[in-house]
């Protein structure tokens, strides 16, 4: 499989992926991830800090100032008819009472309290019961209403005093971490549907027509957004006391400012230790479930509530799905430190737009997009780091490889440029063959694991001498080999190293050799040639290249190892080569010659010089006879 088809599918993977943890949180699965973004909301509350809320509702709660002095709670009704009689003389909007009025108290108490609720603007609450610790929807529903969460029943204010309020659900949802995260606007029975504490109260206050759309609600002409199930999203304005919040106790004392209650409304409820709701926020780790309420109406009345509708979903979709596949195009575009770094440079912008949004009162989901972009992320970048791993295996070996055929300087030059000698190059350059006598016959009556041995033994000595003299070889031609030197370009001293490289090559093959059993060392022999001049320098193959030269100095240096071979001697150096190391003899070695020779393929004649080893037998001319 080719790479661009293992990154596309690697990108559908990813798609399909985060379309379907998307999918499945939203039919009501992976709850795991509603306490993850219960938790990273509350982050994003803390980041965007403590606002100042519409000045709309005022709380007077029966707190435990107020308790201390009655002595009981819950609060005698007729201690509470109090407290709403005073409130209403201060002409409030509408007075709402998040107390469960569900139960018979003292009769002149009941009385006294639904005469005076029959004085103002009312709103009571209600409550939902549910079969079950989770609010249901029956599948089977039809309409817009069919999200509802269906509860078993309703708790609704005796009689006496729902006759003279209206009446309101008082029930909030909770995410994972118990945090409330959004307060239902509708519930529904088997036969009938209610209103929400909030929603009743707002609609009172603000005197406009609710309307119920397919997926929102509309106070007079204003559409408040919700969230699929009717639900209103709400963030909070800060810790408990940051909505203008008064004792009951001023209302006993006779201190109660008139305008905190004139035409505002007024929600009576409990912050009494011990005594009604309390839930974490993020701000506080016990906050009065009256101030969660009002929090909800504010948002309602004013308008600031967090957007969480149809839209923010959609928006979520694609960033559950196209994020993913961003992030993973970005790996495989750049597989290196570069793809990580923007990768890494893509997630924090998510973040900074997600952070951003919430605090200008976008809530965008941040746990569905985080499940669905961490383990293809993850999961592809091991993949990369593996496949990466076996690459590396793969050109280490490879490169250990080139390290035993070619020079370093080439190795080093075709890293530089990969296309090198891809069109053939035409410069001077040293040529050096040598080439095993014998090795034919004795191959063909010894043992063939015995000449294995001996040819690598050959090769790698030759390998050595050539990489100590910076040349190059071309190719191992069986029993012999051809050396280069002028690659990857031509030096001064090219023709020097050849004509070292030519002689150590001499001394070393002659005491390997020595070495030889004498069954194999007898019978082998060697001849070396070498030659300066013009070359052409290319690469042949396709699939499998190797670097050559081709030429007359070439076809010159080959035929030289005749040239020796005929003279009694093993090495044959030509006029030109010796002129252009610059070579005068060395205390250890003689030349002699010149001669005149004629070699294959080639019209003229050749100037050959043969070198001999001061040391070897036969070979006892003086260094003068060298240069003469």
């Amino acid at each position: 499989m080719t790479r661009p088809v293992q990154i596309l599918v690697a990108l559908v993977l990813t798609a399909l992926w985060g379309a379907g943890i998307y999918a499945a949180h939203a039919a009501g699965h992976l709850r795991f991830l509603d306490r993850l973004e219960a938790t990273l909301t509350d982050w994003r509350t803390q980041v965007r800090g403590v606002q100042r809320p519409p000045d709309v509702v005022t709380i007077v709660a029966i707190d435990d100032t107020v308790v201390k002095r009655g002595g009981s709670y819950p609060l005698p009704r007729a201690d509470l008819a109090r407290v709403v009689d005073t409130i209403v003389q201060f002409k409030p909007k509408v007075v709402a009472i998040d107390l469960l009025l569900v139960d018979r108290s003292a009769a002149i108490g009941d009385a006294t309290l639904a005469n005076t609720l029959a004085t103002g603007p009312m709103v009571l609450a209600a409550a939902a019961i549910f079969p079950s610790a989770s609010e249901t929807v029956e599948p089977s529903s039809a309409g817009p209403l069919a999200v509802l969460p269906q509860a078993e029943r309703f708790l609704l204010p005796l009689p006496a005093f729902a006759d003279h309020a209206e009446v309101g659900v008082v029930n909030v949802a909770t995410g994972q971490s118990g945090s409330p995260l959004s307060v239902p606007m509708l519930f529904r029975t088997h036969d009938k549907v209610e209103l929400s504490f909030p929603l009743r109260v707002a609609t009172r206050a603000l005197d406009k027509p609710l309307t119920i759309a397919s997926d929102h609600l509309m106070l007079g002409e204003r559409a408040v957004p919700t969230d699929a199930d009717f639900a209103l999203p709400i963030t909070y304005y800060g810790p408990r006391r940051t909505i203008r919040t008064v004792s009951a106790q001023s209302i006993f004392d006779g201190t109660l400012d008139r305008t905190a209650i004139e035409n505002r409304i007024v929600v009576i409820g409990a912050s009494v230790a011990g005594g009604g709701d309390f839930y974490p926020t993020p701000f506080d780790s016990l906050m009065p479930g009256v101030e969660v309420v009002s929090t909800a109406i504010t948002h309602l009345v004013a308008g600031d509530g967090i957007v969480r509708d149809y839209r923010v979903h959609v928006a979520d979709a694609l960033a559950a799905i196209l994020l993913p596949m961003l992030l993973v195009g970005l790996l495989a575009w750049r597989r290196s430190a570069l793809g990580i770094m923007a990768a890494a440079a893509v997630m924090i912008a998510w973040a900074s737009l997600n952070a951003f949004a919430f605090t200008h009162g976008v809530w965008l989901n941040a746990a569905t997009t985080l499940a669905a972009a961490v383990p293809p992320v993850a999961i592809f970048a091991g993949v990369q780091l593996w496949v990466g791993g076996r690459r590396t295996q793969y050109l280490t070996a490879k490169s250990s490889s080139l390290a035993r055929l070619q020079a370093p300087a080439v190795q080093e030059w075709l890293a530089r440029d990969p296309n090198f000698l891809s069109k053939p190059v035409r410069q001077n350059a040293a040529v050096v063959f040598i080439d095993l006598s014998g090795f034919t016959g004795l191959s063909e009556q010894t043992d063939p694991d015995a000449i294995q041995e001996v040819l690598k033994a050959f090769h790698a000595l030759i390998d050595r001498t050539a990489v100590d003299c910076g040349g190059t070889i071309t190719g191992f031609l069986g029993d012999g080999a051809m050396i280069l030197f002028g690659l990857p370009g031509a030096m001064p001293d090219d023709a020097a190293r050849a004509l070292k490289c030519a002689i150590d090559l001499h001394r070393g093959i002659e005491r390997w050799i020595a070495s030889l059993p004498p069954a194999i060392g007898d019978r082998l022999g060697f001849k070396i040639g070498a030659h300066f001049g013009d070359i052409v320098a290319s690469r042949l193959g396709e699939s499998h290249q190797h670097i050559t030269a081709t030429g007359d100095t070439v076809n010159v240096a080959n035929r030289l190892m005749e040239v020796a071979v005929q003279n009694d001697a093993r090495l044959a150096l030509s006029d030109t080569l010796l002129d252009a190391a610059d070579f005068h003899g060395a205390p250890d070695g003689t030349l002699s010659g010149p001669i005149l020779a004629r070699v294959r393929g080639r019209s003229g004649v050749v100037t050959v010089w043969f070198w001999r080893d001061q040391s070897g037998p036969g070979h006892a001319a003086t260094k003068a006879e060298v240069i003469s």
